[in-house]
């Protein structure tokens, strides 16, 4: 695999979410606030204290990332915050072997990253990862995804509060939510890509993310890879593989990762060189 390369990373002053928002983000966000009973769910995330619990729950079982400690996780995060102009979120590193990554809370937003994860991949994919999660808090996406978290708990209880009604009308919050939430991976996609500031170790955490082995590391193609993504795209033509894709994803949180970099594939050829290079939005920076 690819050593991780020696760059002096740029600063985009300005910078704003709607610059790199993934389209079928707005889109699937406008959905969702239209979908009767997301007030209702809201504020239940809200009355039973989720934030607080979840809060609570990783500081005391996980380790958090300071100077001090995993310095240069740290750093990244440092780098991360300050390209995509935010507060610093705390950070946390959780044992446990599948690799994952996620931002909670709404308020006061922290990231956790597995053991699995930062074993899997090299500096500058963690960094794609960890500037990924940063996105979502750029986006302003930490809300929703709570509630993406909590949804089966928060809907078996209004269907407690309403005999039964609330949990049947809300399959349709549900299904609302998840698509919002695989069309929001994308956008945090694009945030990590500003930060990297190099295509190959995002394509790289795909790749590893869909089949990778550390065994096998080393004998990873990309380009075999990008030909395998041309593949799945063709399959598109035909109408019922393309209702196959849908039950597929119909209730997954994140899109699969050959989707992910495909799509992130393409907006770098266009949106991202037009909103960074040197005649760009964000050339100046």
């Amino acid at each position: 695999m690819t050593e991780p390369k020696r760059r002096k990373l740029r600063t985009y002053p300005g910078l704003q979410a709607a610059d790199f928002q993934h389209p079928l983000d707005v889109t699937a966000t406008d959905g969702l606030r239209s979908v009767p009973g997301l007030d209702l769910v809201v504020s239940k995330i809200m009355e039973y204290g989720f934030e607080r619990l979840y809060y609570l729950d990783n500081m005391a079982g996980n380790v958090r990332v300071t100077k001090g400690m995993f310095g240069r996780l740290y750093r990244s995060l440092e780098w991360g915050c300050k390209i995509l102009e935010i507060d610093e979120p705390e950070l946390y590193i959780h044992v446990d072997p599948v690799p994952n990554a996620y931002t909670f809370g709404h308020t006061k937003p922290f990231i956790v990253l597995t053991s699995g994860l930062v074993d899997m991949l090299d500096d500058e994919e963690r960094f794609f990862v960890l500037a990924h999660e940063l996105g979502h808090i750029k986006a302003d996406h930490v809300l929703y995804t709570m509630l993406a978290k909590n949804i089966a708990a928060i809907m078996a209880l209004i269907g407690q509060l309403t005999l039964g009604i609330g949990t049947l009308l809300g399959q349709g919050l549900v299904i609302a939510l998840y698509e919002w939430f695989r069309k929001a991976e994308l956008t945090a996609d694009r945030a990590g890509l500003l930060c990297v500031q190099d295509l190959d170790p995002c394509i790289r955490t795909f790749m590893k993310l869909a089949g990778g082995a550390s065994r096998l590391y080393g004998e990873m193609d990309q380009n075999e890879f990008m030909r395998q993504i041309r593949a799945y795209e063709d399959t598109d033509r035909s109408t019922l593989n393309k209702a196959y894709k849908v039950l597929l994803t119909l209730y997954r949180t994140h899109p699969f990762p050959i989707l992910r970099a495909k799509e992130l594939d393409a907006w770098h050829g266009t949106g991202y060189r037009e909103l960074t290079g040197p005649k760009g939005l964000l050339g100046a920076g």
